[in-house]
């Protein structure tokens, strides 16, 4: 195969740059493709592809190389395969596919066909073996069984008839006869009836009987799979023999052939029959030669009857066998040729080789299988006609790389094996890159034809004319010359060339590698002419071909003449028009001869020219032989080469297997008897001269050879004969038998039959018995293998040798086992076996157990013995097996040569014993450990143990079990459920049986902790410190018990910290999603989250961990480092260090850099922001010479970070501007004045300005001026008149001068106008300082100057006035002073006028700040500055503080819409003021804004959930607490017993969270409960009543309440001195009716007694008070307060029975007890709870005690206090007036307060039924405090009143506390003022919100209203629309109209008076006893700015008065004597 010409450019820059590295050496040891290789195959397809129609059939064909093969189908015939639709496809993948077909569909020329597989890339192609693919189409067969006849006594072949068109695919597989008998093929050939492997039914020995029967044959398709009977039954036709018969066979069956695979099984028939039944014999044919000899019978030949079986064929078995048959009367005999096929395979060695040009290359073949029928070779898919198994190629040339075959075939199938032979070094055949063109011309001139060849190695170029070779000789010059580029030129010239130059020229470029060639006509005008022919040799048999040398031209026709007769005259004789004679298979006698060319032209010329051929005969040797047979040793061998043919003189001789025969050696005799004869003698053969003989004879034409085969046949002859021999037993034994001859002996070992020579046996192959080159070898030989044996040599000359030698084994006895373990069941026979093997005579003796057994001693044993041929067997009998029997039995063998023992334990087994002493060892919630004692085990292992257990309900065939191994007897059961009762039991268990149950054990789990995993965890972050983690609860299963809760556990990630947990409660409901916040978290850091799940047992597994990040923050600190350089005048680089790594909260994306010029920094629109990633920036653009602030942040995705602090660098100075305007004003006929404004942009401090001057029209040089910078005009001087002059300015800074100004030009005249130099202007001033405004005028005569202020003629004052030169001054500028000013100026001749406008920066006004929302720690406020504002407002300063704390500062910006006051405390006050600021200072102060943020005081809990009574102590469960939004901070317990007045301080610091246990009380007994629940909002009183148990553990009966039902809620203990029949339900509405009516006329009075009181309420703001009273509830009262702030504005008030000292620096105080009277009713106070029925509690009650003397009514400033009620003795006297001490520094320590009190409201005693829900009558004796609150304006009302059924009174619900901006839409949710029905008495809980929030609601609204009876039905105004916050507190407002007298309001506790700063008395260094028990949180609101008393905020008495008959105003109002006030705050209390 040739390589292509072109290789890739690639290829080709490799070889240039391989070249250049190292030469050319490398050609040779690394060719270009040393990584490549032709293709070979990975997945060859087998020889043979059946498959059915159905089915279809896929065959896969793989090969690799490199580049990777093509894959191409091909037929036998090289044709390539494709496509047939649906019939055959190939895939992509290169797989011929059939696929499934219909039968009409088969077409042979596709589905039986030979297909090869071929693969071939670039380097080569290789064909598969061949591909017989054959389709099998599904069609309906029978098969026949016919009748067979047969004599009787002989053997009968039933055959199975198969059609032909299905016999390959289908077999036998059994055969059937009508009595249900099946014969299979199979391995016993011992039988009657035998399936032969080639399917026939042999049946021998045939009887009458077999006749009956009839037989079917079933057979199998190996393609389909589908079995079938036979269609037809066959029978036996059985004959009686009727005299004697010869033995018989059937013509076809007289010879056969047979084939079988390696390894299989065949069945040589030999059908004769005669009578008597004959005698078969098998012969073998020796190969190669016609003797025989007899088959040897052995375990893998057989022969039944006259069959010939031949198991595990092997190659050897191949050949003719014979069977011969007689008997009596006569014989025959069948032939059969054998052959045995093993599979064929190839292999060619060497693989791959590479050969250099032109050396040898030698590839063999190396191959197996049988038969091999031919060899071939192909190359590269191409037949090359070679068939011997080595291929050598002499010399090699570049066609001949490529992939080499060898292909070995027989009939059956095909192999093959590839080589691949590679080039080494480079080969480039020449080729012809440039050649000469036919040319025709006239003699004369000189020719020049030019060849230009290439290759490597480089080419050599010769010429031919007509084929002769041309030489230089004058007239022809050839030359040659190697270009630069290694091609080669060559040319030829001819020198004025004749006509007989023409002709055909040729250039030969030929190399070692190759040969290319080029020839065209040169054509020379001319006659015709013919160059001489030189003589033709030729060897007959081959073709002659010549052309006629014929110049001149134009030539009409060339001819050729053999005896002037025109060619052609025959066949084989052809001629052409060009000249060319071809004469094929050249014989002597006919070709050899003269021929003559002729050439004519047109004109008639000719020329004629003669060629003699001699024609050579070769050498043709004939055949000869040394005889059919082989020759024998010694005898005399003689052969004649004869060589018939050929010319002479020959020459012959002789090879002996390719050596040369030399006359005389050897015993060689050579005799040459004539010309053509060579005689070769021998005489005398020996084994040297067997071998392959050649006679070569050759002549000049060629060369003859002839071989044939002389064999010398050597009878074989011993070299080591075999003798006797003698071994021990089990030794090792070996004996050899050795012989020679020729052929070479098979030496065969045979061991005779039975003890005596004779007949011999082939040995039986096994695993110790071999025979190896002649020498057998017996392994471990023992008593079996002694007797007689024959060594045997045979090569089938001569009768062959033999030997018998006998081998004897000398044996002791011996037991082959040793010992063994024989087990009986017990009560079953059991028999005892020893075999011992040795010398006999042998005896035996049993023991037993080492005793001597005899059976006469126990008939239950019996001893038999049996004489073997190898030893004698011992048996033991035992009729009846007992436990008693399980011994160590013994035998004992004894010969004359020694003694052996055997041992037999017996096993006498039964079933196990029941397993007992089963216990508990441990147990826990899902597992118990057993234990229990082994039983019996029966004498069989104990297999194993079955525990057996069920739940105590469950019968026992509900059970579960636990398979336990036999050797234990400890077990853990699993698996079980807590908490559960168990059954449980045990069994063992042996092979024999099982035993019976042991007892059973009863046995409970114990709970555990949950076993599961919280599930569907997610970890959420909320916000930056904040992430929500939420979870669901364990599998059910799981849960081993109930949860109880949760423990939530986080720490950081990726540190060695611990969990932090918190504990979270089990949320019952199904399916419900727990969830948790983490607060307080780092900021942009991971954290992570476990969960693990608790129950009362412990914590179940902890959770994956889960990691998530918070949100990321800002960065909490700012750059660091931050310096600013001034690079230009308008550049400045930035640079900072960026914040720690810590502070950054996140990832810091970019810097912002913030920057403005100095002066306008306070304006954010005014600030410029530039982004960089980077620690540096420059800022461009700038101002020139301008100072600029500037600050540097960093910014994360959580947003901006913490600025820098601002820093400041200055542009650098430029050259400034022009001034911005000129003036030239004549001054006088040689002066003009010349004024400036300087440049808007100075870039710089002006140092001068310079005025230039020049004359117009003359070529005058131009004057210079330089004027000081802060003048801004020149006088120019010595001008001449009426001649003008050109002005302008410029001006200079340190860096030089700037741009000149306009020109202006002026004229000096005589006459002046007014004219101001000045220019209008902008003046800024700043308040409270001067300001100058110029107005330079010039004019003759002087003009007059006038100023106008904001268009108003200006008059001189004390702070303005009009300086000489013509300025205006202003002293102490104030904000008035803003606007325009206008200067003028006026002569005779003209007027001017300038104007300038005058700005004041003024500090800011008060700005206006509002509350916007508020949480538990914010509060947002909203800013607006002031209307009136000029000067640009910079900012905010936001002040703040808690009520008792200190005041913050908080910087807000100016375009802030609102501002975060964060981190405060939780329902704490606040007071809230801003003021704001510009350049010129802080402005004033806003109002005080009062607020507090949200959160209440804690909750009450339920009283089962808080409190759990046992007889001697109480446990307190402080978690059911709510904390109101507030985290609870401690809790203070106080208890009594019930019939005590001191309270016991149990404990002041209960932390929350916790479980607290009051002990050492005492059984069956009423305690009194007292908690005091704190928060950062305050405090929150309850009150419990509880009995303890008794000391078994019961209750004790409730107390009884007058009616002796025991129920507390429904009747009041009457006291002991009121009769019975007075009934309480009567008495108490009628006590309530009076109390109201007195209580109305009381209030008309005190007000109209109060109405000339001064009101000394001063201040800007008008204040309002609302009353509050606290109401004193009776038994079974329980408020139900549905507005969270009611909890602040009910009153519990202490008995003033003992003062307080004061908590320096605290926020409240807290009282441990309060003294109660004991005769009084006692108030009963409870705090609501807005999820709770009001009545859910149990209430404290103290039976009534009678009163005398109660006063109602008391003088205004009575010292004294009229009170019976024990305890009260030191409370402060109502309408006493007193001082308060001890305020804050911001009141004036020299002043002092007064403040008043208030009466008592005492009602009357009786039983008074109480109501759920409700508060009791006014008429319920108690005390009554009064308590400040605000009121507010009237206002319209928006809440209805519903019907009131009675008319007398009316309940007010309570309102929410707070208006949320939320819940303005949804007033109507919450009436807060609203009428609902009563019955029996009135209530008044009304209370109003606590805050006016502005931020809640719209102005317009009224939130706050309440709507009463009578004179006090006006609504309350909204307290927050004068910009304060006032609190308000409603207590009990009474009806005039029922009589009751009305006590004035009490002084409102947290009204803003307009005039103060203060803090209340909660601040005052004493505390008061009404304010004991009040919250701890900040409340109120305190002092504003000090402000002027306004009168008009002030109303006098008579307007009040007219207030309140009009119904506008609320209770009356307080009068104070100070414009400072305070309230009172007190117990937010209930019992409960």
């Amino acid at each position: 195969m040739n390589m292509p010409n072109e290789r890739p450019k690639w290829l080709m820059l490799y070889a240039a740059v391989a070249l250049i590295a190292c030469g050319s050496q490398c050609f040779a040891a690394n060719p270009p493709d040393a990584d490549q290789k032709g293709p070979v195959f990975l997945k060859e397809p087998t020889n043979r592809i059946d498959f059915s129609n159905s089915t279809g059939a896929e065959i896969e064909c793989k090969a690799s190389g490199n580049p990777m093969p093509e894959i191409i189908w091909i037929r036998s015939d090289g044709t390539a395969v494709g496509d047939v639709p649906g019939l055959r496809q190939i895939s992509s993948d290169g797989k011929l596919v059939f696929p499934p077909f219909r039968a009409e569909d088969y077409r042979q020329e596709v589905h039986a066909q030979v297909y090869a597989c071929l693969a071939r890339n670039q380097f080569g192609s290789i064909i598969s073996r061949d591909v017989h693919v054959r389709a099998v189409v599904a069609q309906y067969y029978d098969t026949d069984v016919n009748k067979a006849y047969v004599i009787r006594g002989n053997a009968a072949v039933l055959k199975c008839e198969i059609p032909s068109f299905v016999a390959d695919f289908v077999s036998v597989v059994s055969w059937h006869t009508d009595q249900n008998e099946d014969f299979l093929p199979g391995s016993e050939y011992d039988g009657k009836y035998l399936v032969l492997p080639s399917g026939e039914l042999h049946i021998r020995e045939v009887g009458p009987e077999d006749g009956y029967k009839s037989y079917q044959c079933r057979t199998k398709h190996r393609l389909t799979g589908e079995t079938r009977l036979s269609a037809t039954k066959g029978r036996l036709v059985i004959t009686e023999p009727v005299g004697s018969v010869a033995p018989k066979v059937n013509k076809n069956d007289e010879f056969s052939h047979d084939r079988i695979a390696v390894g299989g099984i065949v069945a040589l028939r030999c059908p004769a029959q005669s009578f008597p039944v004959p005698f078969y014999r098998w012969y073998k044919f020796i190969e190669g030669t016609t003797r025989k000899q007899a088959v040897v019978l052995n375990d893998r030949v057989k022969q039944v009857s006259g069959t010939l079986i031949i198991k595990d064929a092997v190659v050897e078995d191949s050949g003719k066998y014979l069977c011969v048959v007689n008997n009596s009367v006569g014989g025959e005999s069948v032939e059969t040729v054998l052959t045995v096929t093993a599979p064929l395979s190839a292999k060619i060695d060497p693989p791959t080789q590479t050969v250099d040009f032109g050396r040898p290359a030698v590839f063999t073949c190396q191959y197996t299988g049988n038969p091999i029928k031919t060899v071939s070779w192909m190359k590269d898919g191409k037949v090359i006609g070679h068939s011997e198994p080595v291929l050598r190629i002499e010399s090699v040339k570049k066609e001949d790389k490529g992939m080499y075959q060898c292909f070995v075939r027989n009939d059956q199938e095909s192999a093959e094996a590839s080589a691949e032979l590679k080039l080494g070094g480079r080969f480039d055949p020449p080729v012809i890159r440039q050649a000469f063109q036919e040319e025709t011309m006239e003699p004369g001139p000189s020719v020049f034809l030019k060849c230009v060849a290439g290759g490597n190695p480089t080419p050599e170029i010769s010429w031919e004319l007509d084929g002769k070779k041309i030489a230089n000789n004058d007239r022809y010059q050839v030359g040659q010359y190697v270009t630069v580029n290694g091609d080669v030129v060559s040319y030829l010239n001819i020198t004025s060339v004749h006509a007989n130059d023409g002709g055909l020229y040729k250039c030969i470029a030929k190399s070692k590698v190759g040969v290319a060639e080029h020839s065209a006509k040169l054509n020379v005008y001319g006659l015709p002419y013919i160059r001489q022919m030189e003589k033709k040799a030729i060897v007959a048999g081959e073709t002659l071909i010549v052309t006629c040398p014929v110049a001149g031209y134009p030539i009409d026709s060339i001819v050729w003449e053999r005896d002037n007769r025109a060619l052609p005259i025959n066949r084989k004789q052809k001629v052409f028009p060009n000249g060319t004679l071809i004469i094929e298979n050249v014989e002597r006698n006919s070709d050899q001869a003269t021929y003559t060319c002729v050439a004519k032209n047109q004109e008639g010329y000719s020329a004629r020219g003669s060629l003699e051929v001699q024609v050579m005969v070769a050498p043709q040797i004939s055949p000869f032989y040394f005889g059919d047979e082989p020759l024998n040793r010694g005898e005399v061998a003689s052969v004649n080469c004869v060589v018939p043919k050929g010319d002479l003189p020959l020459d012959i001789y002789w090879t002996l297997n390719s050596a040369l025969i030399v006359n005389g050696e050897l015993g060689f005799t050579l005799v040459r008897l004539n010309k053509r004869t060579s005689s070769l003698n021998v005489d005398s053969l020996e084994a040297v001269h067997r071998g392959s003989y050649k006679c070569i004879a050759n002549n000049s034409a060629g060369y003859a050879e002839y071989v044939s085969t002389l064999d010398v046949n050597v009878p074989p002859r011993w070299i080591l004969e075999p003798t006797d021999k003698a071994f021990a037993q089990g030794s090792d034994a070996k004996v050899e038998c050795k012989a020679d001859g020729f052929p070479k002996p098979q030496v065969t070992w045979k061991k005779a039959v039975g003890d005596t020579p004779g007949e011999y046996k082939d040995l039986k192959k096994s695993d110790n018995i071999r025979v190896e080159e002649g020498t057998l070898h017996v392994d471990n030989i023992q008593k079996t293998n002694e007797g007689y044996y024959l060594c045997e040599a045979i090569n089938g000359i001569g009768s062959g040798l033999s030997a018998v030698i006998m081998i004897s084994v000398q044996a002791p006895p011996e037991f082959t086992e040793k010992l063994r373990n024989q087990t009986a069941r017990r009560g079953e026979p059991a028999v005892l076996q020893c075999e011992a093997k040795g010398e006999k005579p042998i005896g035996i003796l049993w023991n037993m157990n080492n005793m001597r057994l005899d059976p006469k001693n126990d008939n239950r044993y019996t001893i038999r013995e049996e004489i073997l041929s190898t030893g004698v067997m011992s048996s033991l009998s035992i009729k009846r097996t007992e436990r008693s029997d399980s011994a160590l039995f013994t035998c004992v063998a004894t010969n004359a040569f020694g003694s052996d023992d055997a041992s037999i334990n017996m096993i006498v087994q039964e079933v196990p014993e029941m397993p007992y002493a089963l216990k508990v060892l441990d147990k826990s919630g899902r597992s118990v450990q057993l234990s229990w004692a082994q039983p019996y085990d029966g004498n069989s292992p104990l297999d194993r143990y079955i525990i057996e257990f069920k739940r105590s309900r469950a019968s026992w065939s509900e059970i579960d079990r636990v398979i336990v191994p036999g050797h234990t007897t400890e077990a853990q059961v699993q698996k079980l459920s807590p908490a559960t009762t168990y059954n449980i039991r045990i069994v063992a268990e042996n092979a024999i049986g099982t035993s019976q149950s042991s007892e059973a054990v009863t046995i409970i789990t114990a709970e555990e902790a949950p076993s599961g995993k919280p599930q569907n965890i997610k970890v959420e972050p909320v916000n930056q410190t904040t992430m929500r983690v939420t979870w669901k609860p364990p599998p059910r299963t799981e849960w081993n018990g109930e949860i109880l809760g949760y423990y939530v556990g986080y720490k950081l990630s990726n540190t060695n910290s611990s969990y932090v947990f918190e504990t979270i409660n089990f949320i019952t409901e199904e399916g419900k999603e727990h969830n948790l916040e983490l607060q307080n978290l780092r900021v942009y850091t991971q954290y992570s989250v476990v969960i693990q799940a608790f129950n009362k047992i412990g914590a179940g597994p902890l959770s994956e961990e889960e990691k998530q990040f918070t949100a990321e923050g800002t960065p909490s600190q700012p750059p660091s480092d931050t310096a600013c350089t001034t690079l230009t005048s308008q550049t400045i680089r930035v640079g900072w260090v960026s914040p720690p790594l810590e502070s950054a909260n996140g990832v810091i994306k970019t810097y912002k850099v913030v920057y403005a010029p100095s002066d306008e920094w306070y304006d954010e629109t005014k600030r410029h922001y530039k982004k960089t990633a980077s620690s540096d920036t420059v800022l461009h653009g700038l101002k020139k010479y301008t100072n600029y602030t500037m600050q540097v942040l960093a910014t994360t995705a959580g947003g901006d970070g913490v600025r820098s602090v601002p820093i400041h660098c200055q542009t650098e100075p430029d050259v400034p501007e022009a001034p911005t305007d000129v003036k030239a004003l004549v001054m006088g006929n040689a002066a003009i004045l010349v004024s400036w404004r300087p440049p808007a942009q100075p870039n710089g401090i002006i140092t001068q300005y310079t005025v230039y001057s020049k004359a117009e029209g003359a070529e005058t040089e131009t004057k210079t001026q330089k004027v000081p910078h802060y003048q801004m005009s020149f006088e120019a001087t010595e001008l001449e008149k009426n001649k003008p002059y050109e002005f302008w300015v410029t001006a200079s800074t340190t860096i030089g001068e700037g741009q000149q100004s306009k020109s202006i030009v002026a004229m000096p005249s005589d006459q002046v106008p007014a004219k101001i130099a000045s220019f209008d202007d902008t003046f800024t001033a700043t308040f409270k300082e001067d300001a100058k405004m110029p107005c330079l005028a010039v004019g003759a005569p002087q003009p007059e100057i006038t100023w106008k202020i904001k268009g108003v003629e200006f008059s001189a004052n004390d702070r303005m006035r009009v300086l000489p030169d013509g300025s205006l001054l202003i002293k102490s500028v104030n904000r008035q002073d803003a606007g325009d000013y206008s200067c003028h100026a006026e002569n005779s001749i003209a007027k001017d006028s300038i104007t300038h406008k005058l700005i004041v920066l003024a500090p800011p006004q008060s700005p206006h700040v509002t509350l916007s929302a508020t949480t538990t720690d914010a509060l947002t406020v909203k800013l607006k500055p002031h209307e009136g504002d000029t000067a640009p407002l910079h900012g905010y300063t936001l002040h703040y503080k808690p009520e008792f704390g200190e005041w913050e500062t908080s910087e807000v910006s100016v375009d802030s819409q609102k501002h975060n006051i964060e981190s405060l405390l939780c329902g704490s006050r606040y007071q809230v003021y801003a003021t704001g600021f510009n350049n010129i200072g802080a402005g004033e102060a806003s109002d005080i804004l009062n607020t507090r943020t949200k959160g209440q005081k804690p909750k009450l809990p339920e009283k089962p959930r808080f409190i759990e009574v046992s007889s001697n102590s109480v446990s307190l469960h402080f978690k059911a607490w709510k904390d109101g939004g507030c985290p609870m901070s401690h809790f203070v317990v106080e208890s009594k017993k019930r019939d005590q007045i001191e309270w016991n301080q149990i404990s002041n610091n209960v932390k929350p969270d916790n479980n607290y246990v009051v002990l050492d009380l005492e059984p069956a007994t009423w305690y009194n409960l007292r908690i005091t629940a704190h928060n950062s909002a305050g405090f929150t009183v309850a009150e419990y009543d509880f009995a303890t148990l008794t000391v078994t553990g019961g209750t004790i009966a409730p107390l009884d309440d007058g009616t002796g039902h025991g129920n507390v809620h429904t009747r009041i203990r009457l006291p002991a001195w009121m009769p019975e029949w007075l009934d309480l339900n009567f008495m108490v509405p009628l006590i309530a009716t009076v109390v109201v009516v007195a209580v109305g006329i009381c209030v008309v009075c005190v007000a109209l007694s109060r109405r000339r009181a001064d009101d000394m309420r001063g201040g800007q703001k008008d204040v309002y008070y609302d009353v509050v009273y606290n109401q004193t509830m009776g038994p079974g009262a329980t408020l139900d307060k549905r507005r969270p702030d009611l909890r602040d504005e009910l009153g519990y008030i202490a008995p003033p029975n003992r003062k307080l000292p004061p908590v320096p620096g605290s926020n409240y105080n807290t009282c441990d007890r309060i003294k109660r009277g004991r005769g009084g009713l006692r108030s009963n106070h409870s705090t609501w709870d807005p999820r709770r029925n009001p009545n859910l509690y149990e209430e404290l009650k103290a039976p009534p005690v009678p009163m005398h003397g109660n006063h109602y009514g008391h003088a205004h400033g009575n010292a004294e206090c009229h009170y019976r009620h024990p305890g009260m003795e030191d409370e402060i006297c109502p309408y006493a007036t007193f001082h308060l001490l001890g305020f804050r520094e911001e009141m004036d320590p020299t002043k002092a307060m007064n403040f008043q009190t208030f009466p008592h409201q005492n009602g009357h005693a009786g039983p008074v039924p109480g109501h759920a829900g409700t508060m009791l009558p006014p008429g319920h004796p108690g005390h009554v405090h009064s308590r400040s609150g605000s009121q507010s304006m009237p206002r319209a009302n928006r809440y209805q009143r519903k019907n009131s059924q009675g008319g007398q009174s009316s309940i007010y619900t309570p309102a929410p506390e707070y208006d949320d901006p939320a819940n303005c839409a949804e007033e109507d949710q919450y009436r807060r003022y609203t009428r609902v029905n009563s019955q029996g008495g009135s209530l008044y809980s009304g209370p109003g919100p606590e805050y006016d929030d502005p931020a809640n609601c719209a102005p317009e609204e009224d939130q706050y209203g309440s709507q009463y009876g009578g004179p006090y039905g006006q609504p309350y105004d909204h307290y927050g629309s004068r910009g304060s916050m006032g609190r308000r507190s409603i207590g009990s407002a009474r009806n005039p109209g029922n009589g009751s007298p009305e006590p004035p309001p009490p002084p409102p506790r947290n009204h803003d008076m307009s005039n103060s700063s203060f803090n209340d008395s909660k601040e005052s260094n004493e505390i008061s006893e009404a304010e004991c028990d009040r919250d701890h949180g900040p409340r109120g609101n305190y002092g504003a700015v000090k402000r002027s008393p306004q009168p008009k905020d002030q109303r006098t008495t008579e307007e009040m008065r007219k207030l309140i008959e009009r119904n506008e105003t609320g209770p009356k109002q307080l009068q104070l004597q100070q414009t400072n006030g305070a309230g009172f705050t007190a117990y937010d209390t209930m019992a409960v």
